[in-house]
């Protein structure tokens, strides 16, 4: 059986160590996210119970680390053992996945500004589902309170949206002392306390609507992130530019 050697690679040597210094950095990353997402469902028990994530009906901050991690990790070792190796099928899968990821970028873009009120209806929909299952896990309790302080907001359209949670729903049958309250985030800093008040957002929606500005943000959190994308339009589409040419 004879073999056939080319007489030139496959891949030029500048392109291929190129390729090789980018995807390590991008596979160490992925290793990165991979091990936080793995520590962090070890601390919340669900390595060894694996129904704890579809019992959550919100969203799992650390799914999301484990997903981008798992994708980096895998398009980063095809890329780093494909130029290495000068494997064109490696190559070709790595080549393959990012114009897919890439595609699907641009098309999430396209589609978001061209049916704005659907999108609007969908990410009300989704800040609702993780507004009722806000005390179900730490993770997305964190994410939630950040949101609000960030963005000074309160809520997915205003703080009635609370309603949605059990613990602060203002029905009758509620036993819960923060009953008919917000979070702590919800809650306008006060620049003299230098200890956080957790307890402030507590009775605050069986008071008067009036009464409601000098103690908590009013603004829902749609609203505001729909102020805040026309003033920094420049920095997110330098963001998309940035991570398209990279990816190109």
């Amino acid at each position: 059986m004879h073999y056939y050697r080319y007489s030139n690679a496959e891949v030029s040597c500048w392109y291929k160590y190129l390729l090789f210094s980018y995807n390590i950095v991008f596979w160490l990353a992925g290793v990165a996210f991979l091990a936080a997402g793995l520590w962090a469902w070890s601390e919340k028990g669900v390595l060894s119970d694996l129904t704890k994530v579809t019992g959550l009906h919100g969203l799992d901050p650390v799914v999301l680390v484990l997903v981008v991690g798992i994708v980096m990790f895998t398009l980063g070792f095809a890329g780093c053992v494909g130029a290495l190796r000068e494997n064109i099928c490696l190559l070709k899968f790595f080549c393959g996945a990012i114009m897919f990821i890439f595609l699907l970028e641009l098309a999430a873009a396209v589609l978001a500004f061209l049916f704005q009120d659907w999108v609007r209806d969908r990410v009300k929909e989704f800040f609702e589902n993780n507004i009722k299952s806000y005390r179900d896990d730490i993770d997305l309790q964190n994410l939630i309170d950040s949101l609000q302080k960030i963005n000074h907001c309160c809520g997915a359209q205003g703080p009635d949206d609370w309603d949605f949670n059990i613990y602060f729903n203002c029905s009758s049958e509620s036993k819960s002392r923060e009953k008919c309250g917000v979070p702590f985030s919800c809650c306008i800093p006060d620049p003299a306390q230098k200890v956080v008040n957790t307890q402030c957002g507590y009775d605050v929606r069986k008071k008067s609507k009036s009464e409601w500005e000098n103690q908590i943000f009013v603004k829902g959190c749609i609203l505001a992130l729909e102020a805040w994308l026309p003033r920094n339009i420049y920095i997110v589409a330098g963001v998309f530019i940035a991570i398209s040419l990279l990816q190109v």
